[in-house]
């Protein structure tokens, strides 16, 4: 078997809050493979939010280790972990974070400009991707004249025009409606088929089932990890 995608050994993560201690996450350990789609749950407070943010290098870990492929994450300064995040992570947000003057297109581009992809190649790839995700009609239209769906659709080609090695996505599915909501799901099973690894961030049991896994956090430990 290949070597996993991620792997966290012992993963700890202890905030300073005036004279209290918080410990958000307390030893947790777990890999993830190539191609999986992993949920994520909790009650609030529980430390997914944390660990989704040591995961997409937003946040280091106070000890413990953090690998994603070959690099050991969490020994990485702040120039390297910025690298990290604009070249092997995809980020899905439930408020979508898309910007309000830019078109479908130049919105997905996003991501290449700070790689300084050539401006035509950097168009050719964000038109590729935003027809992946079903915008054909939309491409040149700005997110105010979206609705939240086609918006999450916007995000998620923007989240894959890095071709990134894994997927992070935090309540994506949280201001949308059932329909849209399904949509979306059906967007994310897509992806896992065509080999993307997944991992997502919710608290609705429904959309937790459409993943292959779920880690279940429970006062920054994991409780549960289970098939679906």
């Amino acid at each position: 078997m290949p070597a996993p995608i991620v792997q966290l050994h012992d993963l700890r993560k202890t905030y300073q809050m005036g004279l209290v201690t918080v410990e958000a996450l307390r030893g947790v350990s777990f890999e993830i493979q190539a191609a999986e789609y992993i949920s994520i749950m909790g009650p609030s407070g529980c430390g997914k939010s944390t660990l989704l943010n040591v995961l997409g290098c937003l946040d280091r870990p106070s000890s413990g280790r953090y690998l994603l492929g070959d690099r050991d994450i969490s020994r990485l300064d702040d120039d390297a972990l910025s690298t990290v995040r604009g070249t092997r992570l995809g980020f899905i947000f439930q408020s979508y974070n898309l910007i309000q003057q830019l078109t479908v297109v130049e919105n997905i581009e996003v991501p290449l400009y700070y790689q300084g992809r050539p401006e035509a190649e950097g168009r050719a790839l964000a038109t590729e991707i935003a027809l992946r995700v079903g915008l054909r009609d939309r491409l040149e239209h700005r997110p105010y004249q979206l609705s939240g769906g086609q918006q999450q659709r916007v995000a998620i080609a923007r989240a894959l025009v890095n071709d990134p090695l894994v997927i992070l996505a935090d309540e994506p599915t949280g201001n949308l409606d059932s329909a849209s909501g399904a949509e979306i799901l059906r967007v994310f099973a897509d992806l896992n088929r065509q080999g993307k690894t997944l991992i997502l961030v919710t608290h609705d049991p429904g959309v937790a089932r459409h993943s292959s896994r779920t880690v279940r956090l429970k006062d920054g430990l994991i409780e549960s990890d289970v098939k679906n």
